[in-house]
């Protein structure tokens, strides 16, 4: 039997989304039955695969790093899946977005530091002028919201999927919870 081939993406976000994914504990086993995780922060691959069936991206789109990756994924990618309200509507990494990019450097970077008062210019990403829901760079195939969303839901997502199924997530999920 060929294995459905799964990715998890962090993009500007707390890895709650991931820890949900974590916390499906030894569905998890049932899982790793159906699929094969080649990439994630939770495995060692450096760079995103081609030909990958399903992809949970957690995070908005903040830097042009973000940018890069999330527009190389959904090449790579058959599904993708907005995971979490990050991802959805760009939730808490959104706070910054009323002030400029300058300004949230400066608090970062010179204000509150105590050492080497300096905006970062090289191996820190620049960051975008606003942070977005990743819908508004590529399509996204599924919205599952949640802060984050359970370890029920995902696995519901993900055994609907790769059963060839649209989630229907009416009961599932919600904004915040």
């Amino acid at each position: 039997m060929n294995k459905a081939r799964l990715a998890t993406v962090w993009l500007d976000g707390c890895s709650g989304c991931h820890m949900s994914f974590l916390d499906m504990d030894e569905r998890l086993i049932e899982l790793a039955a159906l699929v094969d995780l080649v990439y994630s922060p939770l495995v060692d691959t450096k760079e995103f695969p081609e030909g990958v069936d399903v992809v949970l991206v957690e995070g908005a789109v903040s830097t042009e790093h973000d940018l890069e990756k999330i527009r190389s994924v959904r090449k790579r990618s058959k599904i993708l899946v907005s995971l979490g309200d990050c991802a959805v509507t760009a939730n808490v990494p959104s706070i910054r977005n009323r002030f400029p990019v300058e300004a949230v450097e400066h608090r970062a970077y010179i204000e509150n530091a105590q050492f080497n008062q300096q905006v970062p210019r090289e191996a820190v990403p620049r960051l975008l002028p606003k942070s977005r829901p990743v819908h508004e760079f590529v399509k996204v195939d599924v919205f599952v919201p949640g802060c984050p969303p359970s370890a029920d839901t995902i696995y519901f997502v993900l055994t609907e999927l790769l059963a060839g199924r649209k989630p229907d997530l009416i009961d599932k999920t919600r904004f915040g919870a």
